[in-house]
Formats: structure tokens, C-alpha cells, sequence
């Protein structure tokens, strides 16, 4: 039997609300920090989320330019469906309280650490909103997105990951890091964002996610927003794959 959830963030970020706007509500501005999508604008229009393997079409419910935003996807056969809200409010000396809901219902097979997974991931895409808007807006914007194989959702999948990026020891944020995948160039930059099993990497052009889902029983997987038009995403998801491939071949 399928029940609620509802995950609520508030997330201060220096810009704003027309920019805060751009960012949640056009299509490139959503895929520039989170996952491809595209919109049709206004209340009743789409905002449609496309990766491999999976496409997701929600209804605009509320449209109010730089002030709120408000949609829903599809009731699913188990009964779980989804709903985003995002609240603008501006601040005195230019920054901006972005308050974000996402709620709805859950099936039977979603317990309580997709829940859980659900919030970190979500504290983790706002903080990349906020590295977007301040750092990168405005730049093109190359989404990379790979997984790896089954064998890294294990309890020890994350420190062998770590390992294979070439990180021999605990990483905290404000860290200059160099990472190593085999197959991939170097990554030199600083690590914006460490938690349990969530690495964000912010460089002169991109912004690197390393996402540990064993805890939701899904396998590693990057997100990576590269802020350049001359790269080839193809090839480069292969080389990512590839990669997380052989650290956990033997």
C-alpha cells in the first residue's frame, strides 16, 4: 500500500530571484545543475525529465515567474507518484531563500532508506544549484551521466570506488583534491561537497558528482556538469563506465 512522504529544504544562495528562476524553470537552467529536462512553460504546461533508461513528464500545477513553481508527474501502478514545489523569496542585499517540498506518495517496495537517499540527495542538487548560479551561469553545459555495475551498490563499494579515483585517505570539503580514473584525464580542483557517500568536485569548468547509493540498493553512479560545448558526452559516459567497470572486475 503506497504512503506518503514529504522532504522540505531551504537553501540561502547569493542571487537573484529572476536568476533562481532561470535556473528551475527553463530547460537548460534545470539540466546545468541536475539531470537533462525540458519545459513547457506555464500552468499547465510539461517539464520533462530525460536520462537513458528512464523519461519522466510532470504537469506545471503553479507558475509565477520568480516567485513559485509547482509540478506533478504520473501516478504509477504501485501508487507512488511525485511532486515538486519550489518557493522564491528575496532578501535584502541581494540574495535569495529558495524553500523546496518534494512530496507525494510512495509503493510498497520504496521503505525508508529510499526515503532517506531521497533527502541527502536532494541537499546535495541544491548545493550544486547554488556552485551553478554563482559560479557557472550563463556557461554552456555538457551532462555527463554513468553507472557502475551491480557489484558497487555492496557495503565496500564506496571506499573501493574512492580507491580507484586515486583518494588514499578521508577527504574533507575545502580540500584540493586530484583524482586519477583510469582512462579519464586527471580532475584537479576542490571538493565542494563531502558527505556519507556523496563526493562533489568543483573545477575551473565543471562541477564532478560521485553518488553512493548502496543504501537505496542501487550501484554508483556520476553526474557530472562540465561547463564547455566541446566535449563528447558519448564518449566520454563510455570512458566513466569503462572506468567504474574495472574497479570492481575482481
Amino acid at each position: 500500500m503506497a504512503r506518503e512522504f514529504e522532504i522540505r529544504k531551504e537553501v540561502e544562495i547569493d542571487a537573484t530571484p529572476e536568476q533562481i528562476w532561470q535556473a528551475i524553470a527553463t530547460g537548460p537552467g534545470i539540466t546545468s545543475w541536475f539531470m537533462p529536462h525540458e519545459v513547457t512553460p506555464g500552468e499547465g504546461g510539461s517539464i520533462r525529465l530525460t536520462v537513458p533508461g528512464f523519461e519522466e513528464e510532470s504537469v506545471i500545477t503553479a507558475w509565477e515567474p520568480a516567485k513559485r513553481l509547482a509540478y506533478r508527474g504520473k501516478t504509477a501502478d504501485d501508487g507512488t507518484v511525485h511532486a515538486m514545489e519550489y518557493l522564491i523569496e528575496g532578501r535584502d542585499g541581494g540574495s535569495t531563500v529558495l524553500r523546496f517540498v518534494h512530496s507525494g506518495m510512495l509503493g510498497d517496495k520504496w521503505g525508508d532508506d529510499f526515503e532517506v537517499g531521497l533527502a541527502h540527495g536532494w541537499d546535495q542538487y541544491l548545493h550544486t544549484l547554488g556552485e551553478y548560479i554563482t559560479r557557472f551561469l550563463g556557461r554552456p553545459v555538457t551532462f555527463i551521466n554513468a553507472n557502475g555495475p551491480a557489484a558497487s551498490a555492496a557495503p565496500d563499494g564506496w571506499s573501493e570506488f574512492l580507491a580507484g579515483l586515486g583518494l588514499d585517505g578521508p577527504v574533507e570539503e575545502g580540500d584540493q583534491v586530484r583524482l586519477t580514473p583510469s582512462g579519464l584525464d586527471p580532475i584537479e580542483g576542490v571538493a565542494d561537497y563531502v558527505r556519507e557517500e556523496f563526493l562533489g568536485v568543483r573545477t575551473d569548468d565543471g562541477l564532478y558528482r560521485f553518488h553512493g547509493l548502496g543504501r537505496m540498493g542501487m550501484p554508483i553512479a556520476v553526474g557530472h556538469h562540465i561547463y564547455r560545448d566541446d566535449i563528447d558526452r558519448a564518449a566520454t559516459e563510455k570512458a566513466w563506465t569503462t572506468f567504474m567497470e574495472s574497479v570492481y572486475a575482481s
